[in-house]
């Protein structure tokens, strides 16, 4: 009986243990144990048309210079074209990059079916074109879509002195190219053109500003829309510029200048008044 006693807590001991090893080993398990993983929500996929290449002002789409690829139908804006055979014929009336989708707001209406740059002039907009050089456009730097100022250099028909005014400003660039034009000896030469877009009202001072005068443009950043008033520089205030004082110029002090009053005048500050103070029951009497 006694040999029981001393095995009993043995046992009860062993069980515990082992108890708690599987306890123990079940919670370990169960914390390394890879996650669930969470379901993915179906996504709607949609095809989309991009460019294939740089598309300039009124190109007439082509079915070679686009494709469609697929996108996340969140992700896409409205008016893009799943349907490519809808683009075949439409004109662009936006500048559109390669790899960059094709919007309904970058095309011209449905009806317009011719390009070039009247699908691309704003209702109540004329196209003047102007005959210059590269040094008038900025040395190449002046492209469709730019905005330019431009300035004329004339000669004042008053005066009869040269003066450079800006004559125009933030005037949208439509087009540019190069034209073989026969010189002065007859042989060709490369002559550029710049077709912008006016108001008719503009278009009538433009055309009369080429046939009186040399004209420049001046690019303007595509931030800037504000209107810059100016008057004008001539020979005198170009060589005015960065020069001296010169002493003939400069402010004389004034001379102090004697206040002579009239008879009448010092006749009343010779009278005088008087004036009398009444403050409570205190009165005061003061001559001035």
């Amino acid at each position: 009986m006694g040999k029981w006693k001393a095995v009993v807590p043995i046992v009860l001991a062993l069980v515990i243990a082992v108890v708690a090893s599987v306890l123990i080993y079940k919670w370990m398990k169960k914390q390394t144990a890879p996650k669930e993983v969470a379901k993915i929500e179906k996504v709607n996929i949609k095809q989309a048309a991009i460019a294939e290449v740089n598309l300039p002002l009124g190109t007439k789409l082509k079915a070679e210079q686009f494709k469609t690829v697929s996108f996340l139908e969140e992700s896409l804006p409205p008016g893009y074209f799943s349907d490519s055979d809808k683009l075949i014929g439409r004109i662009v009336i936006k500048p559109i990059n390669s790899k960059e989708l094709i919007l309904e707001s970058g095309l011209a209406p449905v009806g317009v079916t011719r390009g070039g740059v009247t699908a691309i002039l704003k209702p109540g907009k004329r196209a003047v074109a102007l005959a210059g050089n590269k040094l008038m456009g900025v040395s190449g730097f002046v492209n469709p879509g730019d905005h330019v100022d431009i300035l004329m250099q004339t000669t004042d028909p008053k005066t009869k002195e040269k003066i450079n005014k800006t004559v125009f400003e933030n005037v949208r660039v439509l087009a540019t190219g190069t034209q073989l034009v026969a010189n002065a000896e007859g042989k060709p030469s490369p002559v550029d053109s710049y077709t912008l877009e006016v108001t008719p009202e503009e278009g009538e001072r433009l055309t009369l500003a080429a046939s009186s005068g040399k004209l420049q443009f001046a690019l303007r950043s595509v931030l800037d829309s504000e209107t810059v008033l100016t008057t004008g520089a001539t020979f005198k205030e170009i060589l005015a510029s960065y020069r001296p004082i010169e002493p003939s110029e400069r402010v004389k002090p004034k001379k102090a200048v004697r206040r002579v009053r009239s008879t009448k005048a010092r006749g009343m500050y010779r009278k005088g008044f008087t004036l009398e103070v009444i403050k409570g029951l205190n009165r005061k009497t003061q001559n001035f």
